[in-house]
């Protein structure tokens, strides 16, 4: 009874209806065997509302943190620098070409139901994130291995010409098609995750359903309740479980900043991840507590633009649109946490990197090109629609407000007409795969530090591209890029290929970089250190005091 409670009232928070026990128990996913704890460790706000836990298809911040809580690969992130660390694998050798890796797994490696995981085990994962059926928004992450991209795209239909094989029950081999200086970053990353295959093969698409569902990470799932809230359960089988911090972690959806702030400071939340859960109104005095911890980190707000459509197939348009955009306005009058404009995708932070400069705010000269493109003063501009997401309760009052924004100046500016179309968050992100958007808003974050993480998205064949923008001389300068042996060479080749992307071809407009905010109680719970890749894996969290 005390969890149907529970439930209604973070439903009734969110929603604001009040919905019956029955009703409940039908949204009621996931049902572990445990029994329900005392009390809870630590209580995350986490914002929107999970698409998925299978580690080949989420996407989203959101998903990715629990995710990463429940499955993890031969790496794993370092909760102090974010850099990558030893996981289910003790250890490893690079050839000295840099083109083969093997790795060591841990002797005695255990799923949480008590079954042993193997290399084979690695190589089933990795192979079923790269089979076109699995449709993984991030395959592309593994197309530094050998043959990994010719597989994925169907060219090749032999599994086992992808380069990577077990040697024997505990080491794997990795064979890459060119020197990837940021490899073991992306074996940090959840679709290059261990996943149960016995399972997978038993239930098929619902596998995530199964009971008790096997997990390689450091927490079990006890339930996921749909609008309420995951609880995750230490894993008594985990490697590393004597690090385990915490028994209970429960983690809710809440995409509303009024809500998140009122259940932080009654305490029914201790940790709140996402700046966008800080009210904009409050930030100036926020800030100026200590249990706010404002951080840099690898992350940049921009525009997608559906190149597909007319007129946005023009590039000249696109670069109408972007230098008709006041992007200092934006942050200080609506984002307000000390963001920074952001000309191109890259942040500073990437040791050594400089990135091109980019298109400044040139309202004149915009309305120069959009003439010249065949709309002087706008005149026979096709009406469009900006496209952005609800978070859960409701949320998303920023995007709206930067919608607002952009709508005005680009009126204002250029005399074309822009209506906004917010919807919620899942079929947000089903239209923007779907390419069935004029312009929308976006965001991404590094999920390593290098500028390949942001300049793969838009490479053709990127899952995460949604633009619809193909240029095979984009591919093939990141591609040779990354091939360079030389650090500083491979730098300068990179700064080329995202001049190509910001400054020619701009299929996305980069408006800011975030700040990073997240509040909790310094002396109630620790273990969270401000990194740039915003990683802040859930077992390092230790509640030290309860108040």
């Amino acid at each position: 009874m005390l969890a149907i409670g529970l439930g209604i009232m973070a439903l009734d928070l969110n929603n604001n209806n009040l919905l019956n026990p029955l009703l409940i128990c039908l949204l009621t996913l996931f049902v572990g065997c445990a029994p329900p704890p005392q009390e809870i460790d630590i209580t995350i706000l986490n914002g929107a509302e999970l698409e998925s836990l299978d580690p080949a298809i989420v996407t989203g911040q959101a998903d990715l943190r629990v995710v990463s809580a429940l499955f993890e690969g031969l790496t794993r992130s370092d909760p102090k620098t974010g850099r990558p660390i030893a996981g289910l694998a003790e250890n490893w050798s690079i050839s000295d070409d840099g083109l083969s890796y093997r790795f060591y797994l841990r002797p005695n490696l255990q799923w949480s139901t008590g079954d042993l995981i193997s290399s084979d085990d690695i190589v089933y994962s990795w192979r079923r994130a790269l089979a076109p059926e699995t449709a993984s928004d991030y395959a592309g992450q593994f197309y530094c291995i050998t043959n990994a991209e010719s597989y994925n795209r169907g060219l090749i239909t032999n599994a086992s010409l992808v380069g990577v094989t077990a040697k024997g029950r505990t080491v794997l081999e990795v064979q890459l098609a060119a020197p990837t200086a940021f490899f073991l970053d992306l074996c940090t990353l959840p679709a290059l995750a261990v996943v149960p295959r016995q399972t997978i093969e038993s239930f098929g698409d619902q596998w995530i359903k199964a009971k008790p569902l096997p997990v390689s990470g450091a927490y079990c799932l006890a339930y996921w309740r749909i609008n309420d809230k995951i609880r995750l359960q230490k894993n008594p089988r985990y490697w590393d479980v004597a690090n385990t911090q915490n028994e209970w972690v429960d983690i809710l959806p809440v995409g509303n900043a009024g809500t998140a702030i009122n259940l932080y400071e009654t305490h029914a939340a201790d940790v709140v991840w996402d700046k966008e859960l800080a009210p904009t109104e409050l930030l100036d005095e926020l800030l100026a507590r200590s249990d706010f911890h404002p951080f840099d980190y690898l992350a940049t707000y921009f525009i997608r633009i559906n190149v597909t459509k007319k007129p946005f197939n023009d590039p000249k348009i696109r670069c109408a649109l972007a230098m008709a955009i006041d992007k200092r306005r934006i942050v200080e009058k609506i984002t307000k946490a000390g963001e920074r404009v952001a000309n191109q995708l890259t942040p500073s932070g990437i040791a050594d990197y400089i990135p091109p400069k980019g298109l400044s705010y040139d309202p004149e000269r915009a309305r120069a090109i959009l003439a010249a493109a065949g709309y002087p003063e706008g005149k026979g501009f096709p009406s469009f629609a900006y496209l952005f997401n609800a978070a859960a309760g409701g949320g998303a009052k920023t995007h709206q407000k930067i919608g607002i924004e952009l709508q005005e100046m680009w009126k204002r500016e250029l005399g074309i007409s822009m209506e906004l179309r917010q919807v919620e968050s899942k079929i947000f992100l089903a239209a923007q795969s779907a390419l069935d958007y004029d312009i929308c808003r976006s965001s991404w974050v590094g999920d390593y530090c290098d500028p390949n993480t942001f300049l793969d998205l838009f490479m053709s064949n990127s899952g995460n591209n949604r633009t619809g923008w193909r240029s095979q001389q984009y591919d093939r300068a990141l591609s040779n890029a990354n091939a360079a042996t030389d650090p500083r060479k491979r730098l300068m080749l990179l700064r080329d290929v995202e001049a190509i992307l910001i400054e020619e071809e701009l299929p996305i407009i980069p408006l800011f970089f975030y700040k990073g905010i997240c509040y909790y109680r310094p002396d109630e719970i620790t273990g969270i250190y401000p990194n740039l890749i915003d990683q802040h894996p859930i077992n390092a969290l230790r509640r030290i005091s309860r108040k």
